[in-house]
């Protein structure tokens, strides 16, 4: 015999779990991207930004490995080094990019305007704000304190070392779910700005919210955002509104800066039974 229970929450929303560089820091997410197009130059086999950005989100060795599956980037390693990319390949590379990432990160540490305003509104609605990374323990280590001294301080962090497995796998979540103390996990939103965040949060159980302008998917400084032709600027926000609706995201927004609004009428649909699974 075969028993199951169901049961809904219905309650208030109580965590907010954030991303980092392209969401609360780094706008445009220009800090990883730097550092993978110098890695594979350094090699001989240089990248493209859309290249050194398409993995983005990942744990950096994962993101390495994907950049590295690249089929242009196979074929170039290939006639750069006479054989193909190998896993003794990867860890060198990998052991080269800690400290490159380490270096440069306080350099990429501003806090994205409106972040520290949308964090004082999630507390003033009882939330409390975890936050999810690719950045290894080490870098988060560097980066922690340098947003503090710039205005933003989540209450609990977890990195991709922390746990088995980065994202997509929601073990970062479970873990920041924990040491909040909040749950179920419908409880709980999860903010990003890549495509593998929404992932992330929807395998966890939680709401989404993908940011289509602040971070990965333009790719572009706020400088360079502000200055995009009007016709240019919405097709680009056209195109990563779409491949975050794709990915499952509930709602999509262009910083984090337009998230508080919406935590009010995600209360409304928990009230109302609705789960992020409906």
């Amino acid at each position: 015999m075969v028993f199951s229970t169901r049961r809904k929450y219905c309650g208030r929303l109580k965590c907010v779990i954030l991303d980092w560089a392209g969401t609360t820091v780094d706008y445009g997410s220009f800090a990883p991207t730097a550092v993978f197009h110098k890695l594979f130059a350094s090699r001989g086999v240089p990248i493209t930004i859309e290249q050194a950005r398409a993995p983005m989100g990942l744990m950096k060795k994962d993101h390495l490995k994907a950049i590295a599956k690249d089929p242009d980037v196979v074929k170039r390693w290939e006639i750069e080094h006479g054989s193909a990319l190998a896993a003794a390949d990867i860890d060198a590379m990998f052991a080269d990019f800690i400290p490159m990432q380490i270096q440069c990160l306080e350099e990429y540490a501003d806090v994205i305007p409106g972040v520290i305003d949308a964090v004082a509104a999630f507390r003033e609605l009882d939330l409390r704000i975890g936050s999810t990374t690719g950045y290894t323990h080490d870098m988060m280590e560097v980066l922690v304190p340098a947003a503090l001294t710039n205005g933003y301080s989540p209450d609990c962090w977890v990195s991709a070392t922390d746990v088995p497995a980065g994202r997509p796998f929601p073990w970062m979540i479970y873990e920041n779910t924990m040491r909040l103390e909040t749950y179920p996990m419908e409880s709980g939103v999860k903010i990003g700005d890549t495509l593998v965040d929404i992932e992330e949060g929807l395998n966890a159980g939680m709401w989404t919210i993908g940011l289509a302008v602040s971070g990965n998917l333009f790719g572009l400084s706020e400088e360079q955002v502000k200055m995009l032709p009007e016709a240019e600027f919405k097709e680009r926000k056209k195109t990563a509104l779409k491949k975050m609706y794709d990915a499952g995201a509930h709602y999509v927004v262009d910083s984090l800066a337009d998230c508080p609004l919406l935590i009010e009428e995600i209360n409304y649909r928990l009230k109302q039974g609705e789960t992020p699974r409906d």
